[in-house]
C-alpha cells in the first residue's frame, strides 16, 4: 500500500499531512529545548541551595564539624550537588543529541518536501496547460466546422438562384471549399492535441505523480523514524544518569545512617566541659547572736585563702555561675581612690570601704550586654489543639488564610459544576433537536446530580464566607494588641539612677558580680541580659527573600519599622502566624511590619 496508488487524487491532503509532520517535529524540538532549560534552572537552584547551606568556615576552624550530624549534613549537601551535576548532564545531552540534530534534520526535511511539491505543481501546471491547448483546438475545430457549413449553404443557394451571376457562384464555391479545408485541418489538429493530452494525462496520473507521492511517503516515514528515535533519546538521557543518581541517593542514605548520637554527646562533652568542681553545701548562717563563724572550705562565701567572709548589710558575697559557657576576663576591683585593690584577696569580694559609684557599675554592665530582640516564635505558647472545620484551632492569621484557601477551592468547584451544567443543557438541546445523536432523558440524572452539587457548594461557600468574615474581623481587632505585644525591648538603662536598695547593694559589689547577677523579668516580653549573650550572639542573618510594600506603614511602635508604598525590602523572617514579618530596609534598619501589607517573594 503506497500513497501513489491509493492517494493519487489527494494532493492537498498529502501536502497538509507532511506539513503537520514537520510541525510536530519542530514542536518536539521546542519541547526538548524548554525541558533542557528546566533542567538547567533546576540544577542551578540546587547548586545555589547547596552553596547557601554549606558551612562558611573551614572544617578545621569549625567545632561543629566534629559532630556526626554536621558531617552527615555536609555529605548530603555534596550528594545533592552531584545530583545537580547529573541534571546538567541530562540537559546537555538533550540539547546536543535532540535539539541540534533534530532541528538540523527538520530543515533538511523542509527542503526535500519543498522540492517534491514544486515538482508536483510543475507537473500539474503542464497538464493544465495541455488541457487548455486541447480546449482551444477543440473550439477552433468547432468554429471552423460552423463556418464551412455556412459557406457550403451559401454556395448552394447562389447556385440555385437564377439571378446570380456565374462569377458569384464560382466565388461562393471557392469560399465553401476553403472553409471545408480549414475545418479539416482543425479536425486533424484537434485529434493530435487530444492524443497528446491523453498521453500526458496518463503519464501524470500513472507515472509522474505516483513517483512524487512515493518520494513524499518515504520522506514522511524517515521523518517519523527520526522522531521516534528522538523520543527514545529523552529516556536514554535519563537512563544514563540513573546509576550516578542512585549512588547519590545511596550516599545520602549512608550519611543518614552515619549519625551517631552517643558519639556526638561525647564530642560535646569533650569540647565544652569546664572542669569546675561542683559547689558544696551552703553554710548555715545563724543571725540570732553575734559570733564568729567557723570557716568552711565548702562554703560559697568563703574566700580561697581560708579566711571567713564577713557578713553584713554593706557586704555581698560573690556568686558562682556554674552554667556559664566560659570564664570571661574581668577588670580588677577598684579602690576608693580609683586604683586597683591589693592582691591580698585575689578571689574575695571588694573592700567594704569601696566607694565605686553604682552608676559606673551599671554603665559597665550596659557596655558588655547587647540588647536582644525577643523572638516572636517564643511568645506563642503551645497548647493542645483539636482540629475543627472552621480552623479555629489555628492562630487568627493562619485561620484566615486557610479559610480563604478553602473558599477559593469551593468557588472553583462551584464554577466547574456550573460550566458542566451548561454543557449538559447544551448537549440535551442538541439531543432534542437531533434524536439520532442520543437520548435526552439519559442526561437527566447527571443534570440533577450537578444541580445538587451546585446547591451544596453554594451552602459551603456561604458558610466559609461567614467564617472568613469573622476571622478577618478578629485579625483586625487583634492587630493593635499584637503590635503592642511584639515590640523590640528597650535598651538597658545605662544611665538611669538606681533606687535606694539597689544603690546600697551595688555600691559594695564587684563589676564581675554585678554582671553575673541575673536580672528579673517583668512580663513575657522582657529580655534577659547576661554576660553570656555575647557568647551566643548569632551572626547577622542573610535575607531569605525579598518583598514589596503594598501600603504605607508608619511603624510608630517599638520593634516595628516604617516603610513607604512600593518600597523594596529584604525578607529576614517569615510570618509565624501572628500577622507580622521581620524585614530589613536597604538604607539600614530592621524591624517588623504587617504581613498583609507585603507582597512576599522567597528566594
Amino acid at each position: 500500500m503506497d500513497w501513489g496508488t491509493e492517494l493519487w487524487d489527494q494532493f492537498e491532503v498529502l501536502e497538509r499531512h507532511t506539513q503537520w509532520g514537520l510541525d510536530l517535529l519542530d514542536r518536539y524540538v521546542k519541547f526538548v529545548k524548554e525541558r533542557t532549560e528546566v533542567e538547567q534552572a533546576y540544577a542551578k537552584q540546587l547548586r545555589s541551595l547547596v552553596k547557601k547551606y554549606l558551612p562558611k568556615r573551614p572544617a578545621k576552624d569549625d567545632p561543629e564539624s566534629k559532630f556526626s550530624q554536621q558531617q552527615s549534613f555536609v555529605q548530603i549537601l555534596q550528594e545533592v550537588n552531584d545530583f545537580a551535576g547529573q541534571r546538567e548532564l541530562v540537559a546537555e545531552n538533550l540539547s546536543v543529541r535532540v535539539c541540534l540534530e533534530l532541528a538540523k534534520y527538520s530543515q533538511e526535511m523542509k527542503q526535500e518536501r519543498k522540492m517534491h511539491f514544486q515538482e508536483g505543481r510543475r507537473a500539474q501546471q503542464q497538464l493544465e496547460s495541455g488541457f487548455k491547448q486541447l480546449e482551444n483546438s477543440k473550439r477552433k475545430f468547432e468554429r471552423d466546422c460552423r463556418e464551412a457549413e455556412k459557406a457550403a449553404q451559401t454556395a448552394e443557394r447562389l447556385d440555385q438562384d437564377i439571378n446570380a451571376t456565374k462569377a458569384d457562384v464560382e466565388k461562393a464555391k471557392q469560399q465553401a471549399h476553403l472553409r471545408s479545408h480549414m475545418a479539416e485541418e482543425s479536425k486533424n489538429e484537434y485529434a493530435a492535441q487530444l492524443q497528446r493530452f491523453n498521453r500526458d494525462q496518463s503519464h501524470f496520473y500513472f507515472s509522474q505523480m505516483p513517483q512524487i507521492f512515493d518520494k513524499l511517503q518515504d520522506m514522511d516515514e524517515r521523518r517519523a523514524t527520526h522522531l521516534g528515535a528522538g523520543y527514545g533519546l529523552l529516556s536514554e538521557a535519563e537512563l544514563q544518569v540513573v546509576p550516578i543518581i542512585a549512588k547519590c541517593l545511596e550516599g545520602m542514605k549512608v550519611a543518614a545512617d552515619a549519625v551517631d548520637a552517643k558519639n556526638d554527646s561525647q564530642v560535646l562533652i569533650e569540647l565544652h566541659k569546664s572542669g569546675f568542681a561542683r559547689p558544696g553545701d551552703v553554710e548555715f548562717e545563724d543571725f540570732s547572736q553575734p559570733m564568729n563563724r567557723v570557716p568552711s572550705d565548702s562554703s560559697l562565701g568563703t574566700p580561697s585563702d581560708g579566711r571567713p567572709e564577713l557578713r553584713g548589710s554593706g557586704r555581698s558575697r560573690a556568686k558562682r555561675w556554674p552554667f556559664g559557657k566560659k570564664n570571661k576576663p574581668h577588670p580588677p576591683p577598684l579602690s576608693p581612690l580609683g586604683g586597683p585593690l591589693s592582691s591580698a584577696l585575689p578571689n574575695g569580694p571588694p573592700s567594704p570601704r569601696s566607694g565605686l559609684d553604682p552608676l559606673a557599675i551599671l554603665s559597665e554592665i550596659s557596655k558588655s550586654v547587647k540588647p536582644r530582640l525577643a523572638s516572636f516564635r517564643s511568645l506563642r505558647g503551645s497548647r493542645g489543639t483539636v482540629v475543627t472545620e472552621d480552623f479555629s484551632h489555628l492562630p487568627p492569621e493562619q485561620q484566615r488564610k486557610r479559610l480563604q484557601q478553602q473558599l477559593e477551592e469551593r468557588n472553583r468547584e462551584l464554577q466547574k459544576e456550573v460550566d458542566q451544567r451548561e454543557a449538559l443543557k447544551k448537549m440535551k438541546d442538541v439531543y432534542e433537536k437531533t434524536p439520532q445523536m442520543g437520548d435526552p432523558a439519559s442526561l437527566e440524572p447527571r443534570i440533577t446530580e450537578t444541580l445538587n452539587n451546585i446547591e451544596r457548594l453554594k451552602l459551603e461557600v456561604q458558610k466559609y464566607e461567614a467564617w472568613l468574615a469573622e476571622a478577618e474581623s478578629r485579625v483586625l481587632s487583634n492587630r493593635g494588641d499584637s503590635l503592642g505585644r511584639h515590640t523590640r525591648p528597650p535598651d538597658p538603662p545605662a544611665s538611669a539612677p538606681p533606687d535606694s536598695s539597689s544603690s546600697n547593694n551595688s555600691g559594695s559589689q564587684d563589676p564581675k558580680e554585678s554582671s553575673e547577677e541575673p536580672l528579673s523579668e517583668e512580663g513575657q516580653d522582657a529580655p534577659i541580659y547576661t554576660e553570656f549573650d555575647e557568647d551566643f550572639e548569632e551572626e547577622s542573618a542573610s535575607p531569605i527573600g525579598h518583598c514589596v510594600a503594598i501600603y504605607h506603614f508608619e511603624g510608630s511602635s517599638e520593634g516595628t519599622i516604617s516603610m513607604a508604598e512600593g518600597e523594596d525590602l529584604s525578607l529576614m523572617e517569615e510570618d509565624k502566624g501572628d500577622g507580622w514579618t521581620r524585614v530589613r530596609r536597604k538604607q539600614g534598619g530592621e524591624g517588623y511590619v504587617p504581613t498583609s501589607y507585603l507582597r512576599v517573594m522567597l528566594n
